[in-house]
């Protein structure tokens, strides 16, 4: 996956059989779906892949428990069949995540044991282990970090986990293998018609400066909370689609929360899901749900949402976990599909919506992670029949993901090559700058930010550590890249400006 190579076979092919604007999750599981039917795809993404909502999850891989008692069981069901497939199509990037949700009353054992129970069928064979009934004395056992004050028992129940800005490059590396053209920092600037219907588009260059035209038989917007900007550049009269909702999370270290298993707190103030799950070796505490206004590329974190994990989170945990501890804290929007006025973003549907206009734009929307699969699968479909495209079977239900042998063996042979290239980032770090290397050769990252923040973790689990390797990481992408000193200064402004507002 070199970028100079997706360059060269954009500007030499200038008609596909599909363009996906968007390189998030729908838009590469899109791209990974049509190119692996055989269609000749293109993806282009504005920023980075995985830089918006796709990178900021609470890293669960979830049928979605809460869906449950809205009586959404379609949803869950679909949502527990794609966690599944998940799972199986991409071992190294997944994991089986036990749960524990303490109660404080004995009958919520009960209510929320039964609900469970429920979770396990309609998982069927893809289930990841059993719901169990706790006393209080297991439930402390396996959440040390509760307050045992109150705690009446739990149920244990089992999810899925995973690295999601990981699992946006290994499917933009998948697409790459079936075929697909795909381009980060590539902006849609237009769209070209013919009597009324999208016949292409132009796209901007962002860093060769360079203006394309190209020629598509079906488009898809898969933009998530970007989504209304497309739309109103194919009609300025288009009804805006997205209720964007902000999700904050906070990562503290291991100690603060010990033990493998993570917390499930079922119902908050306003009627949320409180999780605070192992990760990476921290823990992830998390999220909020707050209506925006405003759509940004990089979203900020409201003083008064930290304060509200903060203060839900030390409702259960003894001693407790202060804003001095906390090591990041990052903020994504949910592209949540418009509803009702006055009803709650906290409440809206998490289904995914598609959408048709009069020009043959197929727009996606909303949904989740767990089921950006089945969204693509639906975009590819739409786009198929409204382009009248021969129809071909999706195949993505056991098509693997990436592929980490392949991946490790260029690493060892890198270090083989360059044995500098062991060295950890800073002392005690997991990630080595043979990381930075393979991020820059074979995985598309030209800037700071894309090692730092998505091909590996460490903005979003150490906002400091991050700021204390930029110094080394910028030296060496500049002899990567072979870029100016300018850049170098760019560079630094750029990620300390952005590392801030991890802090």
């Amino acid at each position: 996956m070199n970028r100079s190579t997706q360059l060269q076979q954009l500007r030499e092919d200038l008609t596909w059989d599909m363009v996906i604007i968007g390189g998030g999750a729908t838009g590469l599981g899109t791209a990974v779906d049509a190119a692996s039917r055989g269609y000749k795809t293109l993806l282009i993404e504005q920023y980075d892949f995985g830089k918006g909502t796709s990178s900021r999850s609470t890293k669960l891989v979830h049928g979605g428990v809460r869906y449950l008692e809205h009586g959404n069981i379609k949803l869950v069901k679909e949502a527990l069949r794609e966690r599944g497939w998940l799972l199986k199509n991409a071992p190294h990037l997944t994991s089986v995540q036990p749960f524990v949700i303490p109660v404080r009353k004995w009958w919520q054992k009960w209510y929320y044991g039964i609900g469970l129970r429920l979770y396990d069928l309609l998982s069927g064979k893809l289930s990841l282990g059993q719901t169990k009934l706790l006393s209080a004395k297991e439930t402390i056992a396996l959440l040390p970090a509760l307050n045992p004050e109150k705690i009446k028992g739990g149920i244990l129940y089992y999810d899925g986990q995973f690295d999601d800005s990981r699992l946006c490059i290994d499917l933009a590396a998948t697409a790459v293998l079936h075929g697909a053209t795909i381009l980060n920092y590539c902006t849609v600037t237009g769209l070209i018609k013919e009597k009324k219907k999208i016949k292409g588009l132009t796209v901007q260059l962002v860093k060769e400066g360079e203006t394309l035209e190209i020629k598509a038989r079906s488009v898809v917007n898969a933009t998530g909370v970007f989504t209304d900007a497309i739309l109103k550049m194919d009609d300025p009269a288009a009804t805006n689609m997205v209720d964007p909702s902000q999700g904050v999370h906070l990562v503290v270290d291991a100690n603060h929360f010990p033990g493998t298993h993570a917390l499930m707190i079922p119902k908050t103030d306003d009627k949320r899901v409180l999780f605070a799950v192992p990760w990476h070796d921290k823990v992830v505490i998390g999220t909020t749900d707050t209506p925006v206004d405003e759509i940004t590329a990089e979203p900020l974190v409201l003083e008064e949402e930290v304060d509200y994990i903060l203060e839900h989170i030390n409702r259960y945990v003894s001693p407790q976990i202060h804003r001095e501890v906390i090591k990041s804290v990052f903020a994504g929007l949910r592209p949540l599909v418009r509803s009702k006025e006055g009803t709650s973003t906290a409440l809206l549907s998490r289904d995914h919506t598609i959408v048709v206009s009069a020009s043959g734009l197929v727009t996606i929307t909303g949904g989740k992670w767990t089921t950006y699969r089945k969204m693509a699968q639906d975009a590819v479909d739409n786009a198929v029949f409204i382009s009248k495209l021969d129809k071909r079977l999706c195949i993505t239900k056991d098509l693997p993901i990436g592929d980490p042998l392949s991946v490790q063996q260029k690493k060892e042979k890198m270090v083989q090559e360059d044995p500098g290239l062991a060295a950890p980032l800073y002392p005690g770090c997991a990630y080595r700058f043979v990381d930075i290397a393979y991020a820059v050769r074979h995985e598309m990252a030209i800037t700071v930010e894309d090692v730092l923040a998505r091909r590996t973790r460490l903005l979003f689990l150490d906002a400091h550590a991050a700021l204390d390797c930029l110094e080394k990481v910028v030296v060496f992408m500049q002899r990567e890249l072979n870029e100016s000193e300018a850049w170098v200064i760019q560079q630094k402004n750029d990620f300390t400006e952005l590392a801030e507002g991890y802090l």
